[in-house]
């Protein structure tokens, strides 16, 4: 693939407009996690408290992500997108003037979800868009927009030390609003939008098996990557004792490893086959989990959880290599139903982190967990690459 090429096809405009919806979407998304330190310390959590805290808006996200496919391929991504960021704004709203104890916040956490439903309409609306030779590396592009974490991993510690954890909800309804407008303006729908199906139509694909096995792919490679960007902040704070901004700095360090490295997974899925880059990375990610589990002095642990976070950003990318050739047409709502999955792996992931930090009394048990379910990605992948006779998989590997 040329990349001289790739940007002869599609259209610019729009793949700009899958990211930056995207983007500001997650940096909305995880913000509750980013400032989970800040939160903690008022209202005095236990560790599965602040894993939780953490968890919930990925959970809500997770719970969205369906609906919103179906909305996609109903009304096209750009109307839904549009939709989408209007009703995140509320939440937003009151996390920032009503969240005064923590079943409100958790209230107002798990309808930020919204903003994680952005993926099922971002990737559809960059995918429809480019053929199948250009797929990994448009839907890595709009994906890299999970590197809106980095933003709200920056800026977030730092507007909560000077304005307090509240204002910092208010403040982010300014991108969100500047994104709609540009979104508004600079996104066009495809020409190549399907037909939508009929409603029940869209339970089939639950019982298409391939669907079970990529959104089981997806929660480790989505899930793992959401989970430990959401929760690095409270880890780094208390493993290593670092002070909420330093802590907030190293996660946005590891968040931009795996932000930027989707792309990369694409491109290289798309010129090596995305079953052989999974192969890979799935073992290589269950290493470094395990290299992490022993918590290291810092020195060590944070080079191993970037190198960790890199990996599951290839592997996001390399998951939707394949997925938008085995359901091409059914692209909107596999992508929901696919998302979802991770966003439930994104919530599983802090909760385990912060359920064995009170149950044994180390973090290093539920790295250690991760590593595992890993490993048990990869022997399923190995199995299944031996049945699967997908004509599109083997041309690509």
């Amino acid at each position: 693939m040329r990349l001289s090429h790739f940007s002869k096809t599609g259209h610019p405009p729009t793949l700009f407009s899958a990211f930056l919806y995207f983007d500001i979407s997650f940096m909305v998304w995880v913000l509750m996690g980013v400032l989970g330190v800040h939160i903690a310390k008022d209202f005095g959590l236990s560790a599965t408290q602040k894993g939780l805290l953490v968890a919930i808006p990925i959970l809500g996200g997770a719970l969205v992500r369906i609906p919103m496919g179906i909305l996609v391929d109903r009304i096209g991504p750009k109307k839904t997108g549009v939709i989408g960021q209007l009703l995140v704004m509320f939440p937003l709203i009151g996390a920032w003037l009503f969240a005064s104890q923590l079943s409100s916040l958790l209230a107002f956490g798990l309808f930020l979800g919204i903003a994680g439903g952005s993926f099922a309409v971002a990737l559809p609306l960059a995918s429809r868009w480019y053929p199948p030779q250009y797929q990994g590396m448009a839907l890595g592009i709009a994906g890299a927009g999970n590197s809106g974490t980095v933003l709200a991993s920056l800026f977030a510690p730092r507007l909560a030390e000077m304005f307090g954890w509240k204002t910092v909800f208010g403040f982010a309804l300014i991108p969100v609003a500047i994104t709609l407008l540009l979104f508004t303006l600079l996104a066009k729908e495809s020409p190549n939008l399907p037909q939508p199906k009929r409603w029940w139509a869209y339970l089939d694909l639950f019982k298409e098996l391939d669907t079970l096995w990529f959104c089981f792919f997806y929660s480790i490679t989505f899930g793992g990557f959401v989970g430990l960007a959401s929760f690095l902040g409270i880890f780094f704070h208390d493993q290593y004792g670092l002070s909420k901004i330093a802590a907030g700095n190293f996660t946005a360090l590891c968040v931009f490893a795996g932000s930027f490295a989707r792309p990369l997974g694409g491109y290289l899925a798309d010129r090596f086959g995305g079953m052989t880059m999974l192969t890979f990375l799935y073992s290589a990610i269950a290493l470094v989990m395990f290299g992490t589990s022993w918590l290291l002095p810092l020195s060590w642990t944070l080079p191993l959880l970037v190198i960790g976070m890199a990996l599951l950003g290839m592997g996001n990318g390399s998951v939707f290599q394949l997925v938008p050739q085995r359901f091409q047409k059914e692209i909107g709502v596999i992508t929901g139903i696919v998302g979802a999955a991770g966003g439930l792996g994104g919530f599983f992931l802090p909760t385990i982190l912060g359920y064995f930090k009170d149950a044994t009394g180390s973090y290093g048990t539920g790295f250690l967990i991760f590593a595992g379910v890993n490993l048990m990605a990869l022997f399923l992948l190995n199995a299944l690459q031996k049945q699967w006779q997908w004509t599109l998989f083997t041309e690509s590997l």
